[in-house]
């Protein structure tokens, strides 16, 4: 498949993996990954502010660990919502702010009816529990069960990393996994 477009060129890519894993902590974080790129600090700056601006990054931020600031409930809520509707209940779902990640998967009926996913973020469960009844009340009858599944253990927490210039992303898919 080729890249889209707006897709990030070498010199951006190689700008991604210096950045990955967050800025140098130094005093100037741009400049020293220039230094390493062999870009100036107004290149890595206006690259970094292109490729936000076409959406190839998200945002430039702190990422706080919010086990230890003590929002430790974690609660992939799941809901078996009217196929009609899921994109636009979907996208009104992941607009609440205290919503982090929502989702459409495929159901696997009999035994899993869900079709949509979103997580949610507590100190307790009990303070969770408004935010999934919030969800609930957004759902309203389109809605036609849910649960939640709640975290027990972080076993790995990270998003996605690029794997270094010229490595494979990964083993090639049997045919089993292409017809996923």
């Amino acid at each position: 498949m080729p890249n889209p477009p707006d897709a990030a060129d070498p010199t951006d890519l190689a700008l991604i993996r210096a950045t990955q894993a967050g800025l140098p902590l130094v005093s100037a974080p741009y400049a020293a990954v220039a230094a390493e790129l062999g870009l100036t600090e107004s290149e890595v700056i206006a690259r970094l502010a292109a490729m936000q601006a076409r959406g190839v990054l998200r945002r430039i931020a702190a990422v706080p660990n919010h086990y230890r600031l003590g929002w430790r409930a974690n609660g992939m809520t799941v809901w078996d919502v009217d196929d009609a509707c899921v994109e636009a209940l979907g996208a009104r779902i992941g607009a609440l702010p205290f919503v982090s990640h929502c989702y459409r998967r495929p159901r696997r009926l009999p035994h899993w009816p869900y079709n949509l996913f979103a997580m949610v973020h507590a100190r307790s469960r009990e303070d969770a529990a408004p935010q999934v009844a919030v969800i609930a009340a957004l759902l309203g009858d389109a809605c036609r069960a849910h649960d939640v599944l709640w975290s027990t253990r972080v076993l790995k927490k990270t998003g996605l990393r690029l794997p270094p210039a010229g490595a494979a992303p990964g083993p090639d898919p049997t045919p089993d996994q292409e017809n996923r």
